[in-house]
């Protein structure tokens, strides 16, 4: 834009055409009198100044009309993340020997390592707890144990109720003198001394411990039918007879000399 003695003379074509339709409403809206003042002779024409110009763009460059095609928010924040990844994967290239190609030779031996070492090592789990002592409070009999286990089942509150079965089977088995009364044994340990001299329900008494043992460590919810089934195995235990072995026989003996001392 070119003043001439503080007149705007001309529009240059590199402004755009919304600034020349401003600019062109304020000299039509002047056009008159400065014509008139121009051809008199006997007035300095009349000047439009810098600021009011400014404005007359902005106001008309502000209409709806040229911003129909603009994109969305939701667009222009893809845009600029894409322009970020950009930027970086453009740093992390220069970065790295052998440039672009460099940076993919790495990555993909970043994956690699990774995928070998998932494949070497398999899905990471979660250690499991120790297992604690099967009776945590006082003796009991299995029959107490079995008459709060059919309390906690009363209520619905299977996972007491699960453990107090289990105990009930021990303490049973301890009463049976197919077990010796040992403090501090587990469930798992019980069952295993627990299907020598009951090997036709091996298999129950190892679901029975292992389901204690979610149960009571493993934070698993027990359920309605896995209590029956325990109940059940313990129902079936009392009706079996068991098949003594060597060591059964000894505890056995032992155990009926206390009794007749």
């Amino acid at each position: 834009m070119s003043l001439a003695g503080g007149v705007l003379t001309a529009v240059p074509a590199a402004l755009p055409r919304a600034a020349e339709s401003a600019v062109g409403a304020l000299l039509r809206a002047h056009g008159s009198a400065v014509r008139s003042s121009f051809l008199a002779g006997d007035e300095p024409p009349v000047t439009i100044p810098r600021d009011p110009a400014r404005e007359a763009a902005r106001r008309e460059l502000s209409k709806q009309m040229y911003h129909e095609n603009d994109p969305s928010l939701v667009q222009r924040a893809l845009d600029a993340i894409w322009n970020w990844i950009d930027k970086l994967f453009n740093s992390a290239s220069e970065a790295a020997p052998g440039g672009t190609l460099g940076l993919v030779v790495v990555i993909l031996a970043v994956l690699a390592v990774g995928a070998a070492l998932w494949w070497r090592l398999g899905t990471p789990r979660r250690q499991p707890v120790s297992a604690a002592a099967l009776f945590e409070d006082g003796p009991r009999s299995a029959a107490e144990h079995r008459a709060s286990a059919e309390a906690h089942a009363a209520q619905g509150h299977w996972n007491p109720a699960v453990q107090e079965r289990m105990r009930a089977i021990v303490r049973a088995l301890e009463e049976r003198v197919l077990l010796d009364a040992r403090p501090g044994r587990t469930a798992d340990e019980a069952v295993a001394e627990a299907g020598r001299a009951l090997p036709s329900h091996t298999a129950e008494l190892r679901a029975a411990a292992a389901h204690f043992d979610d149960v009571t460590y493993g934070g698993r919810g027990a359920s309605e039918q896995s209590y029956r089934r325990i109940a059940e195995l313990d129902r079936d235990l009392e009706r079996t007879r068991p098949v003594l072995t060597s060591s059964a026989h000894s505890t056995a003996h032992q155990t009926s000399q206390g009794a007749a001392e």
